[in-house]
């Protein structure tokens, strides 16, 4: 018997990467779950795979109707809500900020806010009353990005700041009924995209080839797989394991913020990209 027997989920952006290794192992686990995700294909992937374990809910997690339908078209189905997971995520490719298109920086801005926390701040309003009704929780997917510099650029890392603080505060409302967790995965072998306002809609993190120098930043010696990374979604998910945890967030990376003195930036060149004053010349 699975450790998420009976329990019914959401995830977010679970299409693909990360939040398809989450569904299949809540699968494995004995969950239904219900998945919200923008790629009509890839649901219908997951329909033929998973079978009646498995409701695609075609949407874009920035609508919080979306968000709602996903959550109604839950408890129609399997007459409940236990775990709802904020996966949908956008990465800025580590763009610096003085690199940074000043007739972007305002879209880019919103978009990488609204995918990566305003995503998450719905499903949670769309959410709390089925999980205030189950006591069930809630579950981000934040990254190695929320406790550290290099893990993205500034409008990245700012996000996944951000949903720690978020993870906080809907810790504190929605107690005791609710818990609220995160995971901090660390690099990702998926296809993970950019904002089309940087033109990073096409881009995959899957053609950086992560794996091959992993051994060089990963104090673990190599890329976690996102099957690897599943699993501390299980152990929150769980009633029984998890019961004491909330307003945690589990640094899940291979070991990446404990490198110690490291390379640093250097400055990047700065001063032979934007000269110095005259008077120190």
């Amino acid at each position: 018997m699975g450790r998420l027997e009976g329990q019914v989920a959401i995830v977010t952006g679970g299409g693909s990467g990360l939040g398809r290794a989450i569904v299949s192992r809540f699968v494995a686990e004995g969950a239904h779950v219900a998945v919200l995700d923008r790629s009509a294909e890839r649901l219908a992937e997951l329909s033929t795979q998973f079978g009646a374990a498995v409701l695609g809910v075609h949407g874009d997690v920035r609508s919080l109707v979306d968000n709602e339908t996903a959550v109604n078209a839950c408890e129609k189905t399997f007459g409940r809500l236990d775990c709802a997971i904020g996966n949908a995520g956008l990465w800025d490719y580590s763009m610096p900020l003085v690199d940074l298109p000043a007739d972007a920086i305002d879209a880019a801005f919103d978009e990488l806010f609204h995918v990566n926390v305003k995503g998450c701040l719905l499903l949670a309003r769309a959410a709390a009353p089925a999980l205030v009704r189950s006591e069930g929780s809630l579950l981000y997917t934040v990254s190695n990005a929320g406790f550290y510099p290099a893990g993205g650029g500034p409008l990245y890392t700012s996000t996944k700041h951000a949903l720690v603080g978020l993870i906080r505060q809907l810790a504190y409302e929605l107690a005791p009924y609710v818990r609220v967790n995160g995971v901090a995965p660390g690099g990702i072998h998926t296809d993970l995209r950019g904002p089309m306002a940087l033109q990073m809609e096409a881009r995959s993190i899957a053609d950086m080839n992560l794996p091959s120098s992993a051994d060089r930043w990963v104090p673990i010696g190599r890329l976690p797989t996102p099957e690897e990374y599943a699993a501390a979604y299980v152990f929150f998910a769980s009633r029984s394991e998890a019961a004491p945890a909330t307003v945690s967030v589990l640094n899940f990376d291979g070991g990446v913020g404990i490198r110690g003195l490291g390379i640093t930036n250097g400055g990047s060149k700065l001063k032979e990209r934007f000269g110095t004053l005259r008077g120190n010349e």
